[in-house]
């Protein structure tokens, strides 16, 4: 149950609430933005639990400890990582305007799909990560690490740019993937 890979999801879960504080906005003050500091830090963290996302996959399959408490886990902490950010990042006015869109249709599939695996599951249906899945797992990755960052360095504008960049390519591989696993899907309904 407690193996290194389980235990890496886990911080990654346990991680979110430091992310929101950090990331929240100064309450105190009445400003709708953390403070660069705060963004640095909120950065560092980010990245942190990316590369643990990364690794728990990775040492759980080179070692042959996959379990079903991690693949349970996984999804999940990802999901919550990345509703958190969208929410923060739309609340905090790094993304605004028609960028929400994007994020919006982002945090959607997250929910449609995460309903559609657990339909299928009951079917004893698995639906495997595609490829293309992973890659709008990385634009997304990408997407909100540079949009965090350019709070960090709100002098250099190209930053928030590669964000909501990343952020419209994320969302584009969203509706792609998105529609591919409810195709699969649909074929499991009455």
């Amino acid at each position: 149950m407690l193996s290194l890979p389980n235990i890496l999801t886990l911080s990654r879960i346990l991680a979110v609430p430091i992310l929101l504080f950090l990331l929240w906005p100064g309450v105190v003050e009445g400003s709708h933005q953390p403070k660069p500091i705060d963004y640095a830090l909120a950065f560092g963290l980010y990245c942190l639990m990316g590369i643990t996302d990364y690794f728990d996959g990775y040492v759980a399959r080179s070692r042959g400890i996959v379990s079903r408490l991690g693949a349970f886990l996984d999804p999940i902490a990802d999901k919550i990582m990345i509703a958190a950010v969208i929410l923060l990042l739309v609340f905090t006015r790094d993304i605004t305007g028609y960028h929400v869109i994007a994020a919006l249709m982002i945090l959607l599939r997250e929910i449609i799909v995460s309903g559609l695996r657990e339909f299928l599951a009951t079917l004893q249906v698995s639906m495997p990560v595609t490829q293309l899945a992973k890659w709008k797992t990385t634009f997304q990755l990408v997407a909100f690490g540079a949009l965090i960052l350019a709070g960090a360095l709100p002098a250099l504008a190209w930053i928030k740019t590669v964000g909501l960049i990343s952020l419209w390519g994320a969302a584009v591989l969203t509706l792609i993937t998105g529609w591919d696993y409810l195709r699969v899907g649909l074929k499991h309904m009455d």
